[in-house]
């Protein structure tokens, strides 16, 4: 089966209202259709999917995933950006909204980490291009240091080029 990428992902939250409120308000994700209170389907920003991530509620009495502390399950979900520009500006936008957990630098991937309002957490990213990648590159994690990155690569250098594009 020779995958192509992923097309959607699903979440199971507690209030598919609120869910939506932050997808859209922290990354620009737009409702393409919904089951008001059940379901939502969302689409990101400049994609060709018919969605690119549903919500399903299951009440406010949802437990919290423990997966990776306690159960297996997914750890996160992964989003790329285009620029250093658009990861500094959503850096902020998850600041604002309390929802910032974490900032890594992989060597080839500058990585923003946060948590959705159910505690879900994702990444926004930016992957250096191919061509700007040293042949001796470790893979690391270590604190993002964003406006040194931007000095380095430019804020508006295409990420991912020759890597996922």
């Amino acid at each position: 089966m020779p995958v192509q990428r992923l097309n959607h992902a699903v979440l199971y939250v507690r209030d598919v209202d609120r869910s939506v409120a932050f997808y859209t308000d922290t990354l620009g994700f737009r409702a393409v259709n919904a089951m008001p209170g059940r379901a939502a389907f969302l689409q990101a920003a400049g994609s060709a999917n018919d969605h690119d991530l549903a919500l399903f509620a299951i009440g406010t009495a949802a437990g919290d995933s423990t997966a990776g502390r306690a159960t297996v399950g997914l750890y996160h979900l992964a989003w790329e950006v285009d620029t250093l520009t658009e990861l500094r500006r959503l850096a902020d936008v998850l600041r604002e909204h309390g929802a910032l957990v974490g900032a890594s630098d992989h060597g080839t991937t500058k990585a923003l980490y946060a948590h959705d309002p159910d505690g879900l957490e994702f990444e926004v990213c930016w992957l250096v291009p191919a061509d700007r990648i040293p042949a001796d590159v470790a893979v690391t994690t270590a604190p993002l240091d964003l406006e040194a990155e931007i000095a380095r690569y430019g804020a508006t250098t295409l990420g991912g080029v020759g890597v996922s594009s």
